[in-house]
């Protein structure tokens, strides 16, 4: 199975955060996936529909059955790291091959990206600590 290309138009969200909430994905009971997009947007690009683009690609990966939530960071020199969480590999690939997710991507290398990495692995471990919740 090919995951080429799986997050490229990932928004950053974990229900029930949202970008504009700092609470990192819950550790969920592996095995899992997780897909890693790291991307550099273009300077000067036309990102006026970039946002609107976004929302509409966070409706779309919540309806997939066996998506977890991402998380997503940005540094002020313009590196974008955003990891998608899916329970499976079938979900990974519903995602990835989601004709309006496609369109995304392809608008995304032709304006938004600079560049961008795609990693997709298997988690094996997962565990996780909250303050006061020990």
């Amino acid at each position: 199975m090919s995951h080429q290309d799986a997050s490229a138009a990932l928004i950053s969200t974990d229900s029930p955060a949202s970008l504009s909430s700092p609470v990192p994905v819950r550790a969920y009971e592996p095995p899992y996936y997780a897909v890693v997009f790291t991307s550099v947007k273009t300077e000067g690009g036309a990102f006026g529909e970039y946002g609107e683009t976004n929302e509409r690609m966070e409706e779309l990966v919540r309806e997939i059955p066996g998506y977890l939530g991402m998380d997503h960071a940005g540094s002020p020199g313009g590196l974008s790291i955003t990891v998608g969480y899916f329970r499976d590999a079938d979900a990974v690939e519903e995602w990835r091959s989601n004709a309006e997710h496609l369109a995304a991507q392809k608008r995304g290398r032709a304006e938004w990206y600079q560049r961008y990495t795609l990693h997709v692995a298997k988690v094996e471990r997962s565990h996780g600590f909250e303050r006061g919740h020990e």
